[in-house]
């Protein structure tokens, strides 16, 4: 039986160390387009960064790499998805994962998807703007907690150049200046949940989707003038949760928003989750590698939403255990539900 199925891409970074030489036997026309863009540059490509014999932060997490990786990667595994196993009902992504969805989707071709992705990862090139922290606005249960919510909020009010990035389920992802981040580590309260320690600062990552990139937004506008867009042939969900139609959506609203408000203004991976859902109907949610760290997110969504029964992190690993509806395709256990063979 077929299942409708909602797909998520990740976004930059989320290739790490265990992906390292995974795709050297991948038979990929997405990777093979994005290989020759690089190589076209006098750049490692996408199979030569992964073939490096060891991996490494400066160069695997560097956002002139990083992107790239991430986005050659799930598209490869958006190529192996099988449709008599999933009927694909709509296509979003996180953060830069908006440029592989786009791809995806056929709103860019490869070789235009390509350059989107390598433009935007190139202006992070020895100028990483601000940064990234991450702070929980859930409990251990996964449900809302009002008073971790309460004390972002707070934050953000009252730090100057504090500013939120991501809604990224149960996660606060704030950006800003290197101050306001500093004030806000000293600010939020300590927490340790699991092995890791917030507020936990990203490397390497500049205050994305915050008022600090105005300046990229600007010269995206005029480095990528030449993209040429066109509707998409599976919906796509953005970042402020609006569904851009199969077939008859305005291309120019793509690129307006794509080049405009989403490299500057907040980008809610949890309200583009609710909207899909709402919208579009999937029975899943795939998650194309690399890694699975998009789950965990995912998972908070539905449990704040009760969807199909689920209100909380039992409810959802139950649910998982029985009968999987997030298939994390870099997970061995649900990669076989998803892909052909």
């Amino acid at each position: 039986m077929t299942r409708r199925a909602l797909v998520l891409c990740p976004g930059r970074g989320s290739y790490g160390r265990a992906q390292l030489g995974t795709l050297q036997d991948r038979s990929s026309a997405f990777l093979d387009a994005f290989d020759a863009h690089r190589a076209h540059l006098g750049r490692p490509t996408v199979r030569d960064l992964d073939a490096a014999e060891r991996y490494s932060a400066r160069r695997h997490i560097a956002g002139e790499h990083a992107s790239i990786l991430t986005a050659g990667y799930a598209l490869a595994d958006f190529e192996a998805i099988d449709t008599e196993k999933l009927h694909i009902v709509g296509i979003c992504g996180n953060s830069m994962g908006w440029y592989t969805a786009l791809a995806a989707a056929g709103s860019l071709d490869p070789r235009d998807a390509a350059t989107l992705v390598e433009t935007m990862g190139a202006f992070q090139t020895d100028n990483v703007i601000g940064g990234q922290i991450l702070y929980p606005v859930v409990g251990d249960d996964w449900r809302p907690a009002p008073e971790l919510q309460a004390l972002v909020d707070a934050a953000v009010a009252d730090i100057p150049d504090l500013h939120w990035s991501i809604r990224l389920g149960g996660q606060a992802v704030l950006g800003g200046t290197d101050d306001a981040l500093r004030a806000a580590q000293a600010q939020l309260p300590a927490l340790e949940r699991g092995v890791a320690r917030y507020p936990l600062k990203l490397p390497l990552h500049s205050a994305f989707h915050t008022p600090l990139l105005s300046g990229t937004r600007t010269r995206a506008s005029a480095a990528l003038e030449a993209l040429q867009w066109r509707a998409p042939s599976v919906p796509l969900v953005d970042g402020r949760g609006h569904v851009f139609p199969a077939n008859w959506a305005d291309p120019t609203q793509i690129r307006a928003w794509t080049l405009g408000d989403q490299i500057d203004d907040m980008f809610d991976l949890s309200t583009m989750i609710e909207s899909a859902l709402g919208e579009l109907g999937p029975e899943v949610i795939v998650l194309p590698g690399p890694g699975s760290n998009l789950g965990g997110a995912v998972a908070q969504v539905l449990i704040r939403l009760g969807w199909q029964g689920i209100h909380s992190k039992a409810d959802f690993l139950a649910r998982q255990a029985a009968d999987p509806i997030v298939l994390a395709m870099g997970r061995d256990d649900q990669r076989p539900l998803v892909v052909r063979g």
